[in-house]
């Protein structure tokens, strides 16, 4: 697992506990006093704070066991509600109907300077003044000897922090604004993040970029708890999750078993025939005189595409995903069973929220925080078999280039393809999807990932991506041979 900083260490202690609270009541209703003194058992009376004071480090934790149990601040009236309102609500409930799975916490907010070029001590006041030959708009003077940039003048080019042969010049930037693909945080007019749900994607970079854990996510965890105490529950494991416990895929399935989920699917299945159905699909398209298809199954993309690149429609395939046709499979073999994505994914909550396939998504994050409230040791754990298992291309669905690489497959001599990556979605990557729709696309099969390198990069993974990515590939190969 990656080195976690203390935001990460404070989000999994709080799902830690919570769930901790859950597995111990019977039926949830025990869990409500154990919720209600998280806060306080966190930061004790005469113990450090991580804030000015450790009031307001409780009340910013109150709203993560919120979260945790599902809830965020949208849903609060009354912020007088105790937490054990919240625990009972979330043992009384039965599915989520939200429309959004993050959320920005005002009091967490640190209400961050607004990006731009500032000139730090290290200026050494140099005759030659290259930063102020650079500005081509006249921001930037010498003021006693050193420079200054005007702020009212400033275009943010960036050329004055190019020139300095000193680096004495910095970007100041506001870090949730700056991880945001789509532009979807600005500040109230109290100065604090507030997200634009009308662009949000739910790609989740803003809650692992802020370094003040203002953006919380709606959780599924105690649902999960609570059904996996008298339903059957199947687990389905996306495949980014090779390598992010540092063990066997077949322990985790025999540790996720100790937790109570009733049977173990591998999403790659799904995603084999994700494969083949969207190849058929692209090989009709093409001899239909379609310029080019994307991809489906990232709904980070699917939710630009609907939000801010309504010209991109018409070309995005109508596949199932990976998660979908899983879910379809689990229901074949148990009509009854209650379906659980597990993955790298934040948006994922959005698109189970929109197929009636899926039940609940949890994240890799949050399957660890489940394994330490359990007491549960992955290496301790006998190696479950994985069955007939997936195809060596459906597992590699997980890093960038993997779909694409499968549809060709799948395609085989039916139809030429021409496969292009966009790799992360960014406001340069809208533009050339923007400019694939309106003008020309430089192949015709576009594999399009919101988190670079794929999956891997989510939102919710535990482990380094490029690690990741390569442990998926070797178990991608293995598999293959």
């Amino acid at each position: 697992m990656q080195e976690i900083n203390h935001i990460n260490r404070l989000r999994r202690e709080v799902l830690k506990r919570v769930a901790g609270a859950f597995m111990a009541s019977g039926n949830g209703e025990s869990a409500v006093a154990a919720v209600e003194r998280i806060p306080y058992e966190m930061r004790p009376k005469g113990g450090g704070h991580d804030r000015c004071c450790i009031y307001k480090d409780r009340a910013i934790l109150r709203y993560r066991c919120m979260a945790a149990m599902g809830f965020l601040l949208e849903d609060e009236d009354d912020d007088s509600t105790p937490l054990a309102k919240y625990a009972e609500k979330a043992a009384q409930r039965n599915g989520s109907e939200a429309d959004f799975v993050i959320s920005a916490c005002d009091i967490a907010c640190h209400s961050c300077i607004n990006a731009r070029f500032f000139v730090t001590n290290v200026c050494q006041g140099c005759v030659a003044h290259p930063c102020v030959g650079a500005c081509r708009f006249g921001a930037v003077h010498i003021v006693n000897g050193r420079s200054q940039i005007d702020v009212d003048k400033c275009r943010n080019c960036g050329k004055c922090l190019a020139s300095c042969p000193y680096g004495a010049i910095v970007k100041l930037q506001v870090p949730c604004e700056h991880s945001c693909p789509v532009k979807a945080i600005k500040k109230s007019e109290h100065g604090r993040a507030e997200i634009d749900f009308n662009k949000c994607i739910s790609c989740g970079r803003c809650m692992r970029a802020c370094p003040f854990g203002a953006i919380l996510e709606r959780s599924s965890v105690t649902d999960v708890l609570l059904r996996l105490k008298n339903r059957h529950v199947t687990a389905m494991v996306a495949p980014a999750i090779i390598g992010q416990f540092g063990v066997p895929l077949g322990k985790i399935y025999s540790a996720m078993r100790q937790l109570g989920f009733s049977a173990c699917m591998e999403v790659a299945t799904g995603a084999d025939i994700t494969s083949r159905r969207e190849a058929d699909e692209f090989v009709e398209r093409m001899h239909e005189g379609a310029r080019f298809m994307t991809t489906s199954c990232c709904p980070g993309y699917i939710q630009a595409v609907r939000k801010l690149m309504p010209e991109v429609r018409p070309f995005v395939s109508d596949t199932g995903t990976p998660m979908h046709y899983t879910a379809e499979l689990a229901r074949q073999s148990n009509p009854e069973t209650v379906t659980v994505f597990v993955g790298p994914c934040v948006a994922k909550r959005l698109e189970g929220l929109e197929d009636e396939m899926v039940d609940y998504v949890l994240t890799f994050e949050e399957l660890g925080a489940l394994f330490e409230a359990a007491g549960i040791e992955l290496e301790e754990c006998e190696e479950a078999s994985l069955g007939e298992g997936a195809s060596g291309d459906g597992r590699k669905y997980a890093v960038s280039g993997g779909v694409a690489a499968a549809v060709v497959s799948c395609v085989g001599e039916r139809a030429e393809v021409k496969p292009v990556q966009v790799d992360g979605l960014s406001l340069k990557g809208l533009k050339h999807l923007r400019d694939y729709a309106t003008r020309e696309a430089p192949g015709n099969l576009v594999e399009v990932m919101a988190c670079e390198g794929g999956c891997v990069g989510g939102s919710g993974v535990l482990g380094n991506s490029a690690k990741a990515g390569m442990a998926v590939e070797k178990f991608a190969r293995e598999s293959a041979e």
